[in-house]
């Protein structure tokens, strides 16, 4: 590891930044750099080992903006990419993105087979609550009731609860971020990373072109820290997580932070052949032999 102090400058890019001016993805961005500065700086973890991965959408583009190893797959499928990887070798730090669109539609059954495996890896999603690259559509996180140009009537159905979903899908790290609170979703993405499983964060970040709930989400937040609340109860974490339906009642509470943390064995730590990564162990082919079986 380089002595050298690494800072939140060091993993920008040349990459010209087509977000929205003022767009939330900013302090994602923000928070992932600065988790990751903290975490190499500590000797935590080894920059050359950190690689994100993305798919398709507004979120997409915060791999153009990490300077750091990475990966570029298609829409909803950032999860399979991120098992792969992390599969292949358990060395690396992986950190997935994904949107609320990609994640909890096309991507779903990854999402759910992911808490069950605990592939050691973390994975934020970017939840504004709509496709906002393709002009603001309905995702399953899209409150009821909520138009777009795919609801010109509005949603019918109940938006999908993510928080519930990870827990009772067998997340052993589950908690939910704010984009524009830096210090706290820095500190959740640190704790992700460090935990030995899957560190899954719903990071709320609002759409200020198409859906622009920060004020909303202002009046209505709470941190789960500072009401005691208990990381190893998931009765608990259940309860807290149906405070909120996703949709913006007036008497809604709407808590962020870690609702329930586990340890648990890793998909890997299950398997003793995936112990040595692959690419370690010395293969010898007897092409010949192969060759003969299909004459």
């Amino acid at each position: 590891m380089s002595s050298k102090t690494l800072s939140v400058g060091d993993l920008g890019t040349k990459a010209t930044n087509t977000w929205c001016p003022g767009c939330t993805n900013f302090g994602i961005l923000r928070a992932v750099k600065t988790a990751v500065v903290n975490l190499v700086n500590n000797g935590k973890i080894d920059l050359k080992d950190v690689v994100a991965v993305s798919g398709v959408g507004c979120h997409d583009k915060i791999y153009d903006y990490l300077n750091f190893n990475g990966f570029h797959s298609i829409h909803g499928r950032t999860l399979p990419t991120v098992a792969g990887i992390k599969i292949a070798n358990p060395e690396l730090t992986v950190i997935g993105f994904g949107g609320d669109g990609a994640t909890y539609a096309e991507g779903i059954s990854h999402l759910v087979h992911l808490f069950r495996y605990n592939i050691d890896a973390t994975f934020l999603v970017h939840n504004n609550q709509l496709f906002a690259l393709t002009t603001g559509q309905a995702t399953p996180a899209s409150p009821k009731g909520f138009v777009g140009p795919s609801t010109p009537l509005g949603v019918a159905e109940k938006p999908l609860n993510p928080i519930a979903l990870a827990l009772i899908s067998g997340g052993t790290f589950v908690a939910r971020g704010y984009a524009l609170d830096l210090q706290h979703l820095t500190k959740l993405v640190e704790e992700a990373i460090m935990h030995k499983g899957f560190g899954f964060i719903d990071v709320l970040q609002p759409c200020i072109t198409y859906q622009n709930t920060i004020p909303y989400l202002k009046k209505h937040l709470y941190k789960l820290e500072e009401t005691g609340h208990k990381t190893d109860d998931l009765k608990e974490a259940l309860r807290k997580s149906l405070e909120w339906n996703y949709c913006a009642t007036e008497d809604a509470k709407i808590p962020i932070g870690i609702f329930y943390r586990e340890n648990r064995p890793t998909y890997d730590e299950q398997w003793p052949q995936l112990k040595k990564p692959w690419y370690t162990v010395e293969r010898r082919i007897d092409w010949k032999q192969i060759v003969d079986e299909f004459k």
